[in-house]
């Protein structure tokens, strides 16, 4: 097939590929290897677990802001409105995270509460969906 188009540089002239249907007996390059699709596996997000923050009559406000901002990466704000939930409910929610982090931010937190001598207790548990 061929075409003509009137452009600024004048009359360009182009071709077109023609489609060919298959015809029985001609060769159209099937190297007679059969391919499967295999289905892709879903990949499942991991489980999720809440960090927790008991409160205690011992750690001080301050300290558990610092650690919320250090430790959880939380704007000062919110870490503040964190500490004050553990202070009013007795426990509150500092992050959802994956196992292994949670568990790593807790182990950091206890570290830096045993060493500065506050008995500031954390545990983790399952997210619910």
């Amino acid at each position: 097939m061929h075409g003509q188009v009137q452009g600024p540089q004048g009359l360009c002239t182009f071709r077109f590929p023609m489609a060919t249907k298959h015809r029985p007996g001609t060769d159209d390059g099937d190297t007679g290897v059969a391919t499967q699709t295999k289905k892709k596996e879903q990949l499942k997000k991991p489980p999720l677990f809440k960090v927790l923050f008991h409160n205690d009559n011992y750690t001080t406000m301050e300290f558990v802001v610092f650690v919320l901002q250090t430790v959880f990466n939380k704007s000062e704000s919110d870490a503040m409105l964190i500490m004050l939930n553990v202070h009013r409910t007795g426990m509150g929610v500092a992050g959802i995270y994956t196992k292994e982090i949670a568990e790593t931010k807790v182990s950091k937190t206890h570290a830096l509460a045993k060493e500065a001598e506050y008995p500031l207790k954390l545990s983790i548990e399952p997210e619910e969906l």
